[in-house]
C-alpha cells in the first residue's frame, strides 16, 4: 500500500461531480488512505449532479489543514459554491503554501482561482473553464493530467484512471 498512513482531504457541497468524488477517494483508500470528506456541515448527506449521494466527515471550520498530507477538490458545480467559503480558501491557501499535493479536475479548477495560487502554473481542466484558468494566471494544457509541483489536475471523468495514477505518485514521493 503505497499511501499508508496518510490523510487526504477532500472537499464536498451538493451538485459535486459523483465519480470525480468517488472514483479518487476509493483509489487513495485503496492504496491506504485515511480520507476525510469536509462540507459546511458536518455528518451532512450531500448529493451529486447524478445522485449519488456523501456524507461529510468533518465541517470547513472545524479543519486543521496541518492534520493533513494532501488535498483534493472534486469538479461538478459544486466548486462554484465551495469557493464561495473563506474557510475553504484558507484550506487551499495553506495546502499551496506548504506544497502539499492539490488534486483539481474539471471545474474544480475554480476554487484554486479563487485561492489566487495558479499564476504562473501548469494546469489543465474542462476546457470550459479554460479562459477563466488563462486569466487567473494559469498555463493551460489540454491533456489528461498536468503535474506542476504539488498540483496535479485533470480535464474530465474519462482522464480519472490517468489522474489518480500521478496523483498517488506525487503524494507518495512526499
Amino acid at each position: 500500500m503505497l499511501l499508508k498512513g496518510k490523510k487526504i482531504l477532500s472537499l464536498i457541497s451538493d451538485d459535486f461531480e459523483d465519480l470525480e468524488l468517488w472514483y479518487p477517494i476509493l483509489r487513495l483508500r485503496e492504496e491506504g488512505a485515511i480520507v476525510h470528506i469536509t462540507g459546511e456541515e458536518a455528518n451532512k448527506q450531500y448529493v451529486g449532479k447524478y445522485g449519488v449521494p456523501a456524507v461529510s466527515d468533518i465541517c470547513f471550520q472545524d479543519v486543521d489543514p496541518s492534520e493533513y498530507d494532501a488535498l483534493l477538490v472534486p469538479g461538478g458545480w459544486a466548486p462554484d459554491k465551495l469557493r464561495r467559503f473563506a474557510e475553504v480558501i484558507t484550506i487551499v491557501k495553506h495546502f499551496d503554501e506548504y506544497k502539499k499535493p492539490i488534486g483539481q479536475i474539471c471545474h474544480a479548477g475554480w476554487v484554486l482561482i479563487s485561492a489566487n495560487i495558479l499564476h504562473g502554473v501548469n494546469v489543465t481542466s474542462t476546457p470550459g473553464i479554460k479562459d477563466d484558468m488563462t486569466n487567473a494566471g494559469a498555463i493551460w494544457h489540454d491533456e489528461a493530467v498536468v503535474v506542476d509541483g504539488h498540483i496535479v489536475s485533470s480535464r474530465r471523468p474519462p482522464d480519472l484512471p490517468d489522474y489518480l495514477r500521478e496523483y498517488i505518485s506525487v503524494l507518495a514521493k512526499q
